[in-house]
């Protein structure tokens, strides 16, 4: 199906995944014609079955680069794209000197290298679209990262490493293209149901009195931030305080976290042995 005049367009990579599927559904929900992206078809599928508007599937492995030139080449097709949601991502619970080295790897590409990579394609695509599309609006170039972005937490090493890393990416491309149309954002959830977590991480959560949003929830949050100007955004509170603090008195942080760590390693010691 063609777009219709003035609508304005997205992709979303991940959307097989709860935050990534949640921000597409909002996305088409509020006239957007959204291109889902994935790597699970039957995910996709069923999720188009849900979003009331228009949606079309992207099928492909963004860690390959002739799937990232495909997925482009695919939406780009008939029309600019106004809006990437760059949603996909693995995520990690476990001690450090527990994690495995492969693993790591895989996590550091996929939460990192491949949304840099699938954001300079991005760019050099909508640049060759915008020379066909004089009426081409502003571009935003979102980041979905986690309020681990901001705060390093026992058991989630790499994940909030490639996190912190998504942020700065950002936050240098927000400086480096100040004099451009296109806005880059960090859109960072707290603690989120969805299937990417393991038992024990939902089981610590619960302990910890930790809140956790729904998908949903996220998904409103999203479009809050995304109607804004505003180059990063964490979701809820305390987290968005905690992320404040860190940046200012890590030190407070710090004896907050270790106050819990007793409960934080029963856990991690719970995921090791699952």
């Amino acid at each position: 199906m063609e777009p219709l005049k003035n609508t304005k367009t997205c992709l979303v990579t991940g959307a097989s995944g709860g935050i990534g599927g949640a921000i597409a559904k909002i996305l088409c929900e509020n006239g957007y014609k959204v291109f889902i992206q994935g790597r699970n078809r039957e995910k996709l599928a069923q999720l188009q079955l849900t979003m009331l508007g228009n949606c079309e599937i992207l099928m492909g492995d963004l860690n390959k680069s002739e799937d990232r030139a495909q997925i482009l080449d695919l939406a780009f097709a008939n029309q600019p794209i106004d809006v990437l949601v760059n949603a996909a991502g693995l995520s990690s619970f476990v001690a450090f000197e527990a994690s495995k080295p492969e693993f790591i790897n895989d996590l550091m590409q996929t939460n990192l290298i491949t949304p840099m990579l699938f954001t300079q394609a991005f760019l050099a695509k909508s640049a060759l679209s915008t020379e066909h599309h004089s009426d081409q609006g502003p571009i935003n170039v979102i980041q979905v990262g986690s309020a681990f972005g901001y705060i390093g937490y026992p058991g989630f090493s790499s994940y909030c490493a490639s996190k912190f890393g998504l942020r700065g990416f950002t936050e240098t491309l927000a400086r480096e293209y100040a004099d451009t149309n296109i806005r880059f954002g960090y859109f960072a959830p707290r603690a989120t149901h969805t299937n990417i977590n393991p038992a024990s991480v939902d089981d610590m959560n619960t302990a910890l009195g930790n809140a956790v949003d729904s998908v949903d929830s996220v998904a409103k949050a999203f479009m809050i931030f995304l109607n804004s100007k505003k180059r990063e955004q964490v979701v809820g509170w305390p987290e968005k305080l905690f992320a404040r603090i860190n940046g200012c008195i890590p030190k407070l942080v710090d004896n907050a976290i270790q106050s819990k760590l007793l409960i934080i390693k029963r856990y991690l010691k719970q995921s090791s042995q699952a």
